[in-house]
C-alpha cells in the first residue's frame, strides 16, 4: 500500500480522492464537504488508537491544566480522550467550520475553545496567547510549498512557549503522495529537525503504521520535540 493515493469520496475504501490542482481548491470547502459527505468513522484519518499519540503526550510531564493546542483537529477523537485524562485548557483548530462544530456539539464543555481558522493565512491564531503544547496530526504535510512551509513553522515557533513541547506525526518518506484528493509533501525525522531548527530538541520519534477504517496501511512519521 506504500506511495498509493486515498479516495475520500469511496467511503468502503478511504479517505481521498482523484488528485486536484491546490490553486484550484477552495480548502475551506474542500474540508468541509468532507465531513459533511462522509461519516466521521468513515474518513480515512479517522483513529480509534490514540496510543501514538498519548505515549507522547506522556513524556511531556505537562500539568493537566497545560495549555494544549491541537491544530487540524477536525474532529479527532483525541479531544475526548485528553478530556477524560483530565485536562482542561485545551484548543482546537481547524480550517473546516463543518468539523469543529461536529466537535463542539459532541463535547459540550467549556474546557475546549475551537478556532476556525488557516494555518497559512492566520488571523486568530496569530494573536492567541503561546501554549505548552502543539499537536499535528496529519496536517503539516498538506503544505507542499516552502512558502506555506515557513509560514507554518514561523506560527508554530512563535506560539510554543520556551520548554513547551511539539508532536508532529505526518507521512512518511513510505506514505502515500495524495491524501483527500490534494497532493502531500512526506517527512522524515531529519526533515522535521531542519525544519524546527535549534531551538528546539527532538525528544522521541517513531515510524508508525496507521490502519485507515477500509484496513488500508499508511506509514506515518511520530516526532516529540521541546523547545529550548
Amino acid at each position: 500500500m506504500k506511495g498509493e493515493s486515498c479516495n475520500i469520496s469511496d467511503k468502503n475504501k478511504s479517505c481521498c480522492s482523484p488528485q486536484v490542482e491546490n490553486e484550484n481548491v477552495n480548502l475551506k470547502e474542500h474540508w468541509d464537504n468532507a465531513y459533511l459527505n462522509s461519516s466521521e468513522n468513515k474518513l480515512g484519518w479517522y483513529e480509534t488508537d490514540l496510543t501514538p499519540t498519548i505515549k507522547l503526550i506522556s513524556k511531556t510531564g505537562l500539568t493537566k491544566s497545560a495549555r494544549i493546542l491541537n491544530v487540524g483537529a477536525g474532529s479527532t477523537t483525541l479531544v475526548d480522550e485528553l478530556l477524560n485524562f483530565g485536562y482542561s485548557n485545551l484548543i482546537a483548530s481547524d480550517l473546516s467550520k463543518v468539523a469543529l462544530k461536529n466537535l463542539e456539539d459532541r463535547l459540550s464543555t467549556k474546557k475546549v475553545e475551537f478556532i476556525v481558522d488557516d494555518l497559512i493565512n492566520p488571523t486568530v491564531l496569530k494573536n492567541i496567547e503561546p501554549v505548552d503544547l502543539w499537536i499535528d496530526r496529519a496536517v503539516l504535510h498538506f503544505f507542499t510549498e516552502t512558502k506555506e512551509q515557513d509560514t507554518y513553522f514561523d506560527l508554530l515557533k512563535s506560539k510554543v512557549k520556551s520548554n513547551g513541547f511539539v508532536l508532529l506525526a505526518e507521512y512518511n518518506l513510505n506514505g502515500a503522495t495524495v491524501c483527500a484528493g490534494l497532493p502531500v509533501h512526506r517527512y522524515s525525522k531529519e526533515m522535521l529537525i531542519e525544519k524546527l531548527g535549534t531551538d528546539f530538541e527532538l525528544i522521541d520519534s517513531f515510524d508508525y503504521i496507521y490502519i485507515m477504517p477500509s484496513g488500508a496501511e499508511r506509514p506515518y512519521v511520530y516526532t516529540l520535540f521541546r523547545k529550548r
